[in-house]
């Protein structure tokens, strides 16, 4: 934990990656300011509470201004692709919208990276916080694979579709199964949450909805589960098993 403005900034200077900032509604100056700047710029999620909420802390002199240290490392996502390319891959990657549950968090995690997934890309907010519960839970796999976090994921879908990336929204109502899907190409799947699912304006850009097909009448899958199945069929094709 990083505690007070000039700490906090300093830890922004000096390259430090924070996970979150809780800053007072009253705070003002330049060092603040900055700040606040500094969190858009680097997608920090900054949160502007009472100070009853920091006083929660148990912490002395904060200020008004604390921050909590990443427990992941972030990665830029432009930075990700093109390490990706040049290193003469296809680009898979998997975009978490709304998914707030840690323990779905970290299982997706660990079933992404042994689907050779290269990145999770997650918004800097209403995503479930990637603590040491969720790292455990991903069994380490939170540590060894790129996570991006953007504050925009419809400029996101943008930013991949100008990098000739396809983005795949998993809806249980679309037409075509992932089966019918050519996940061999460059391409993004974006898993929403189980109860609101994908963002509607999220979902109409994306360049197609896929479903994976089911025996039963049941409504849905887990989507920990539904991740799991969606990320085996592309890496089956890519491996032609």
């Amino acid at each position: 934990m990083v505690i007070g403005k000039q700490a906090v900034l300093d830890a922004f200077q000096a390259g430090t990656q924070l996970d979150r900032i809780y800053i007072t509604k009253d705070v003002r100056g330049m060092v603040a300011e900055e700040i606040l700047s500094l969190a858009l710029q680097h997608n920090v999620p900054v949160n502007k509470v009472p100070v009853e909420k920091l006083n929660g802390f148990n912490v002395t002199d904060h200020e008004g201004c604390l921050a909590i240290i990443a427990k992941v490392q972030y990665h830029d996502l432009q930075d990700v692709i093109s390490h990706v390319v040049e290193n003469g891959k296809v680009p898979l990657l998997l975009i978490l919208d709304g998914i707030t549950d840690i323990r779905n968090i970290g299982g997706i995690a660990r079933t992404a990276y042994c689907c050779g997934v290269d990145a999770i890309i997650i918004p800097d907010k209403g995503v479930g916080a990637l603590n040491e519960d969720a790292i455990s839970t991903s069994a380490g796999a939170l540590e060894k694979m790129a996570i991006c976090r953007v504050n925009s994921l419809m400029k996101t879908v943008d930013d991949l579709h100008m990098n000739g990336i396809k983005v795949y929204a998993s809806e249980m109502t679309a037409s075509k199964t992932i089966a019918e899907t050519d996940l061999k190409e460059p391409c993004a799947i974006i898993m929403g949450s189980e109860d609101k699912g994908i963002y509607p304006a999220l979902m109409k850009i994306c360049d197609e909805s896929i479903k994976i097909p089911m025996a039963g009448d049941f409504e849905s899958l887990n989507v920990s589960v539904a991740t799991g199945i969606i990320l085996y069929e592309a890496m089956k094709q890519r491996m032609k098993l």
